[in-house]
Parts: structure tokens; sequence; C-alpha cells
């Protein structure tokens, strides 16, 4: 799978998450939400993009869906901190899909 970004292909893995996490933009995060269904990026979606992206770059792992609430929650408060508000957003979820537009790498036993 690829995807066309200003012009270069980048290479995407049969199930869409990215090949090389360097190549990752946010023309690249907008093309990846657009194959996960998502037609537009809000600043909420952003919110959550940044916040995954964050905590890799800090820990070098993926964060587990529990601790995002729990980061989300001391940042933005309880109404944008749960599992429902974060697959309102993400149609298939924090581990699936907003670390995937987010251009993190694909968590063990994620398909």
């Amino acid at each position: 799978m690829q995807a066309e970004v200003n012009g270069k292909i980048i290479e995407l893995s049969e199930a869409g998450w990215l090949e090389n996490l360097d190549e990752w933009s946010e023309e690249l995060a907008v093309q990846i939400a657009k194959n996960e269904q998502i037609e537009e990026l809000t600043p909420e979606h952003w919110d959550i993009i940044n916040e995954a992206r964050e905590y890799f770059i800090e820990n070098g792992t993926v964060c587990d869906p529990r601790s995002f609430s729990k980061i989300m929650k001391k940042k933005f408060g309880k109404d944008r901190s749960d599992q429902k508000y974060i697959y309102s957003l993400f149609p298939t979820g924090l581990i699936k899909c907003a670390n995937k537009v987010a251009g993190l790498p694909r968590p063990k036993g994620c398909s």
C-alpha cells in the first residue's frame, strides 16, 4: 500500500501502517485518516494524535488505552478522555486507528 504526499510516494504496510516512521507528516496523517474512513481531522483529532506522538517520542512505545485515557483526562478533562470519546473520533480506537494516523508503529497483537 502507498500514499502520495506532495508528490512523494510513501510506503505503508498492507494494513495501512507507516513503514518508515521518519516519513510521517501532518499531510500524510490526513491521507491515512481518509484510508480509515475519517474525512476530516478536527482539532480534537489532532489533540489525540499529538498526545499519542508525544508519548511515543518520550517513552519509545505506544501508549496503552487505559494510560492514554488518564493522560487525556489530566490535560483535557473527563469529557475528552474516555474510550467512548476516542472511538467517536477514531472508529477503531486508539490502538488500531489513532496510532496509525499518528504514524506510530503497529502495536504487538494489532492487525
